[in-house]
C-alpha cells in the first residue's frame, strides 16, 4: 500500500460518517478512484425520497433480528458500493479498471456489481461475514486488499 491508498481509506472513513445507519460499526463508505482521481463516492443510506432509519426512529433488521451477513435486501438502506457505482452510472462517469476503497469488506450483492462494473481492485479495512465474496472476487481476477495501517 502506498500514500494514495490511505489517504483513498481516510476519505471512504469520513464519507462513512454521512450513513444514516443505526447499527453500531455499519456506517460504510466507498470512494471509487481512477488514475489518483475520485470517480464517486457513496454511503449506506435510504434510496433518494425514502425516509432513513435514522429518521424512523428504527433498524428494521433490529426489529426483526436479522443477523449480519444475511437476508441484506431486508434493510431500508442501499449499500455504500452500490451507491457510488449507480452514482457513475447516473452521472455518466466510467469506472471500468478503477479501484474502490471502501471501509468494509463488500457483501456477495456488491461484489458481483463491483465485478460487471469493471473494478478491478477493492481494498477495505473491515471484514464482512460472506466467504462467497472472496470466491467471487478470485474467479473474476479483481484484486482484493485488505488495508492494515491505521486511519
Amino acid at each position: 500500500m502506498d500514500k494514495w491508498d490511505k489517504r483513498f481509506m481516510q476519505m471512504a472513513f469520513t464519507i462513512a460518517d454521512w450513513s444514516s445507519c443505526f447499527r453500531a460499526g455499519r456506517k460504510i463508505g466507498c470512494v471509487i478512484v481512477k488514475d489518483k482521481r475520485i470517480m464517486t463516492t457513496g454511503y449506506n443510506g435510504a434510496p433518494a425520497g425514502i425516509k432513513t432509519c435514522r429518521d424512523k426512529g428504527v433498524c428494521l433488521r433490529d426489529k426483526l433480528g436479522i443477523p449480519s451477513g444475511t437476508q441484506m435486501e431486508t434493510c431500508y438502506a442501499v449499500h455504500a458500493e452500490q451507491n457510488a457505482i449507480v452514482q457513475a452510472a447516473k452521472l455518466g462517469v466510467s469506472i471500468d479498471g478503477a479501484t474502490l476503497y471502501c471501509t468494509h469488506q463488500p457483501c456477495s450483492m456488491c461484489c458481483k456489481m463491483i465485478i460487471n462494473s469493471g473494478i478491478r481492485r477493492v481494498i477495505y479495512k473491515e471484514g464482512y461475514p460472506d466467504p462467497f465474496t472472496l470466491e467471487l472476487f478470485a474467479e473474476a481476477g479483481v484484486q482484493l486488499e485488505r488495508f492494515e495501517e491505521d486511519i
